[in-house]
């Protein structure tokens, strides 16, 4: 009896300790392999709703004309209130396109025009930055309105860009000539004036449930200035080249414009006039041309993925080519594929230029995440030369370019401004390096601030949100002031990765 006792004895002390021995186990495994819950399967190595919050912030560092109460870059004051008054017209407001004071209706038009995009496919998804994004949206509407008030004729550019690029001197200083250039029936430019629709027409969608009356308008100038764009043909810069060329020369030809404008009017309006337009002249536009790089330049790729979607989505048979068209582009972006056609640094930036780049990796990576959304719709697929491209792929490419921008690179580098840990300290921008009218409330003159541009000295503002021209081909940044190609940052870079950074919060259960 005894032994059996202490044998019943021991069995219990046995087992106790193998029960609260391996529940340490558990707790030691849990710690170091933590459970994934189902619904949010990875755990994001970004914060991207503050990178989202930033990008839209960006925006209010670059509005020019007088600032509304609730402005939150608050070292920025008003500028530019004359604008538009040497020819009587009133042209205050919209933005600075860069780090410089010039007004370019060409990159403001599509920066317009992306940011729309952005909230059409992902604004559902935005909470509350879908106000920012829409009141970064207006400011550019309302100026573009105002830019296209009278029948074909468009004020496309306010300065003199080589009078204002001779100072270094902030906005609300500018003392330079704010020549008013404009394109009309005998200097046509029907890449601004297809731009400047595509933009209304879309921004005419971003409004359309929030603000009906201001919709239609949008919609209204957007046919009208469409119409203009296409009866008088011709490239802005011809007729206006010793203003706009070196800075937005059109290189791409007008064609791209005209069809993205089409694809954007097709959209908004649902009008078959654009539906047959697009199938009567999408190939004398180029939509089959193989110019895989969309900017504010080159829109083939975008109207491209745009027509797409009314075949993927909404079924519009007439245009199934845009969906091998758009498959052709993003075979060239996927390496590995028999037509790959990208190249990329060593530490996996999509890389097409010194001068800039970072604008084709967020405008490359929002076309990637809204393909992705449209073939998942469809439940389609991407065929490269018999290699299978899923939307997931597509969405990890776009994942991977937003991450290195945001930080996963060689540098360890945060290509955001107050975005991470370490990011760009001296970028190319006035109104970012000099001091604030706050802190220096008298004038700084038109060459006083050189000094400042070519110091070593951090700006003293933030431009929160600005994301810069990026590293080279070799992943190298040197974060100088006077590198514009590389620390010069841009509208157009930001506004299409608002769509992305949207869409990667929210699949992260950030929004």
């Amino acid at each position: 009896m005894a032994s059996s006792s202490s044998s019943s004895f021991f069995t219990y002390f046995t087992l106790l300790f193998l029960v609260l021995f391996s529940s340490q186990l558990l707790g030691a495994a849990a710690k170091y392999y933590p459970i994934r819950h189902r619904r949010h399967p990875h755990i994001a190595s970004h914060n991207y709703r503050d990178a989202l919050t930033k990008s839209i912030m960006f925006f209010e560092g670059q509005r020019s004309g007088r600032l509304p109460p609730n402005q939150r870059i608050s070292w920025r004051r008003n500028s530019g209130l004359s604008d538009g008054s040497a020819v009587h017209v009133d042209l205050v407001g919209g933005y600075y396109d860069a780090g410089d004071n010039v007004k370019f209706g060409f990159p403001m038009a599509f920066t317009t025009t992306m940011l729309s995009w952005s909230v059409i496919e992902f604004g559902g998804l935005m909470k509350g930055e879908l106000q920012n994004a829409k009141e970064a949206i207006r400011w550019a509407t309302d100026y573009l309105l105002k830019a296209t008030a009278h029948p074909d004729t468009i004020y496309v550019q306010v300065g003199d860009a080589r009078k204002d690029h001779a100072c270094w001197e902030r906005p609300e200083d500018m003392d330079t000539p704010r020549s008013v250039f404009k394109i009309d029936k005998n200097t046509p430019g029907t890449e601004v004036a297809a731009e400047t629709a595509a933009a209304l027409a879309a921004a005419s969608l971003v409004f359309r449930r929030s603000d009906p009356t201001y919709s239609k308008l949008l919609a209204r100038r957007a046919i009208r200035v469409f119409e203009f764009a296409n009866k008088y043909r011709g490239s802005y810069s011809n007729g206006l080249k010793p203003y706009v060329c070196p800075y937005y020369c059109d290189f791409s030809g007008y064609q791209d414009e005209l069809l993205w404008g089409a694809a954007w009017l097709h959209k908004a309006t649902k009008n078959p006039t654009y539906l047959n337009y697009i199938q009567a002249n999408g190939q004398t536009l180029g939509a089959d041309e193989s110019d895989n790089t969309f900017g504010w330049d080159n829109k083939h790729v975008g109207a491209r993925i745009l027509l797409s979607k009314a075949f993927l989505v909404q079924k519009v048979q007439s245009l199934h080519d845009y969906k091998s068209h758009a498959d052709n582009y993003v075979c060239s972006l996927i390496p590995g594929t028999p037509y790959s056609s990208a190249q990329y640094t060593p530490g996996g930036l999509l890389f097409k230029m010194n001068d800039s780049n970072m604008q084709y990796v967020t405008s490359t990576s929002f076309l990637l995440v809204t393909y992705a959304k449209y073939l998942t719709s469809a439940h389609m697929v991407v065929n490269c030369g018999g290699s299978t491209v899923t939307p997931k792929k597509l969405r990890t490419l776009a994942k991977r370019q937003v991450d290195y921008l945001l930080g996963d690179n060689p540098m360890k580098m945060s290509f955001m401004v107050g975005y991470g840990a370490r990011y760009p300290k001296r970028i190319h921008h006035r109104g970012s390096s000099l001091p604030s009218i706050a802190t220096h409330p008298a004038k700084i003159q038109c060459s006083a601030g050189f000094s400042v541009m070519n110091s070593q000295f951090p700006n003293p503002n933030i431009l929160m949100g600005a994301i810069v021209g990026g590293p080279d081909q070799h992943d190298r940044f040197p974060d100088q002031r006077s590198d514009y190609e590389q620390s010069e940052p841009a509208t157009y870079i930001n506004a299409p990765l608002v769509g992305s950074l949207t869409y990667l919060a929210h699949s992260f259960g950030q929004l």
